[in-house]
């Protein structure tokens, strides 16, 4: 069964420099229908005016991952890290026992759209830790890509969860099918576009919750960009 939250009904934050979308509670938005699924906590969509961005602030016990859809994300963190994330880069930060970082556009005459998504750790503790990846256009057309897991399988990022993680592009005729494991639970998020997930409809922003589906299809696409998280049977993050 799927349960597809449109778009539309997310929360909605506007501050000027700052345009986002929350799936979740996030901040100044309240939903008690609406605060996370399984170890999946926050996915928000920002777009942040050139020059702008997050001033630093602290994180624990969270990983955080960003995905940057249009423009350049400039990172800057307590580990020492200095980064630009471009589109098809893939950034996770295991925040650990603390770190504190900052975010910001890393254009003065550009937007950038990016989606940061929080997962619940395993377990709370431990060193911070951060990672980047490239994964081009080629690995994700017409298929799931596996960018994030617990053991860095096929060059993925490490996650410390029991969550995969997967990015895939579909236009046209493309399509791929995705087989989880007995008892799964999964969130899907159409990034961009449109594409169908088991035959149904779905439109840019929108989300699904899937209780034991034990295969995801998707096809139809229309430029779309998607996101699959494969989770851990329960209903609401918890903390570690």
């Amino acid at each position: 069964m799927l349960q597809v939250r449109k778009a539309a009904d997310r929360g909605v934050a506007e501050h000027g420099w700052l345009s986002s979308r929350h799936t979740f509670s996030f901040a100044g938005y309240r939903d008690p229908h609406q605060v996370g699924f399984s170890d999946l906590r926050v996915i928000n969509e920002d777009r942040v005016a050139p020059g702008q961005g997050f001033g630093t602030h602290p994180h624990s016990d969270m990983e955080i991952f960003s995905y940057v859809l249009e423009g350049a994300l400039a990172h800057s963190d307590s580990m020492g890290t200095g980064s630009k994330i471009l589109p098809g880069d893939v950034q996770l930060m295991s925040a650990g026992t603390g770190v504190t970082h900052s975010e910001f556009n890393g254009s003065d005459d550009e937007p950038v759209h990016f989606l940061q998504i929080w997962i619940m750790p395993a377990h709370s503790g431990g060193k911070p830790v951060y990672q980047q990846q490239h994964f081009s256009e080629a690995d994700k057309r017409g298929r799931l890509r596996l960018i994030i897991s617990p053991d860095g399988q096929d060059g993925s990022l490490r996650i410390q969860q029991d969550t995969r993680i997967y990015a895939g592009l579909f236009d046209g005729d493309e399509s791929a099918t995705l087989t989880l494991d007995k008892d799964r639970h999964a969130y899907v998020h159409v990034a961009r576009g449109s594409v169908a997930l088991n035959g149904e409809k779905l439109e840019a922003g929108d989300g699904v919750r899937m209780r034991k589906p034990e295969t995801l299809t998707l096809g139809g696409g229309q430029d779309a960009e998607v996101l699959v998280f494969d989770l851990r049977p329960h209903e609401l993050p918890q903390m570690p």
